[in-house]
């Protein structure tokens, strides 16, 4: 068995636990690593570079979890290149006789839409919310491993769709984005919050490996969180509600500017329902160790504005808001002054 991405906080698990079933596991990564497992063998390699059919020689399973795409990842075009990479996988799993594929996607696949049921169910269509490439490119490798699946008899693709996840040694790059965004809320939504332990998301990934489970699974705890308690459960925090168009336009302002590593385009999904029901996964024996609430305050960073009181935070709130629009209004007069001249 091939995994992909063996040193992130889920591909460490994943292998381990792969191990412990019986599995003799060899892990590729760009990153080095020190196996914890007799049966775990870890390799550094790029995917982009490397002789793939010789690696997955032998193997049955191959499971994916080395994207490369972040979710602040908007300029240029990463999510080809990964992709690409994609492609060479399957391919040579094709050429080696790999009959199963597990590859990590993640529930913003279905986007976050006003109309979203609550909660998602794999039947959902995807639709990833436009511009973000994170999710655009997790929906694309969906497709890819989906049609390799097709290609041949005997062959199966599992497309593990998760919640934001964080591990104890880090909230993980999209739960710092959505974090980072929610700073500015639109007054049109109160997004509700799901949250995965990195443990569980590897116990997932055994879990479909074992039953060679073949289409899309969504991995999440059972319910969510209101944006209450996640407020609660996160610390007092500067917070500023805007009509959705200031909103918008305030969030490109301050990505434009640095003032935050959330891209615009993932404004509607600290807006409208994205989260996803667990029946599936639950069907196939998979029973989670942490609660929503539990890997939320997993995932919490302290703030230095923790030790403020409301009355202040609210002014940080209005001062940084206030700080974006003027920088906003001086870049579009510079831009008009060079109209102008030109």
């Amino acid at each position: 068995m091939v995994v992909t991405g063996s040193t992130g906080a889920v591909g460490r698990q994943v292998c381990t636990r792969l191990a412990d079933e019986g599995f003799s596991v060899v892990g590729l990564d760009r990153r080095s690593g020190i196996s914890a497992h007799a049966e775990v063998s870890l390799l550094t390699v790029d995917l982009a570079v490397a002789d793939l059919r010789l690696l997955l020689k032998g193997a049955d399973v191959v499971v994916h979890l080395a994207s490369g795409v972040r979710a602040q990842d908007v300029h240029g075009d990463p999510g080809h290149d990964m992709l690409t990479v994609a492609e060479r996988l399957l391919a040579a799993a094709a050429d080696t006789g790999v009959a199963h594929v597990v590859v990590r996607s993640s529930a913003m696949v279905y986007g976050a839409w006003a109309d979203n049921p609550v909660p998602l169910t794999e039947e959902a269509e995807v639709q990833p919310c436009r511009g973000f490439r994170f999710a655009e490119h997790r929906a694309s490798l969906e497709g890819l491993a989906t049609a390799w699946a097709g290609k041949a008899a005997g062959r199966s693709a599992s497309l593990l769709r998760p919640a934001v996840t964080v591990a104890e040694e880090r909230p993980g790059g999209l739960a710092r984005i959505l974090a980072s965004a929610a700073a500015i809320r639109a007054q049109e939504g109160d997004p509700l919050g799901q949250f995965v332990h990195a443990d569980d998301l590897a116990e997932a990934v055994v879990c479909v490996v074992a039953e060679r489970f073949d289409g899309p699974v969504n991995v999440a705890p059972d319910g969510w969180i209101s944006a209450p308690m996640m407020a609660e459960l996160g610390g007092p925090a500067p917070r500023l509600r805007l009509p959705a168009p200031v909103a918008s336009w305030v969030a490109e302002v301050r990505w434009q500017l640095g003032f935050t590593d959330a891209p615009p385009s993932v404004v509607p999904y600290t807006v409208f329902p994205w989260v996803v029901a667990n029946d599936r996964l639950r069907a196939l024996g998979w029973v989670p160790s942490h609660s929503n609430e539990e890997a939320y305050v997993v995932g919490y960073e302290p703030r230095a504005t923790d030790r403020l009181d409301a009355k202040r935070r609210q002014q940080l709130s209005l001062a940084v808001a206030g700080g974006a629009v003027l920088l906003g209004l001086v870049i579009l007069g510079r831009l008009v002054g060079r109209w102008r001249k030109s």
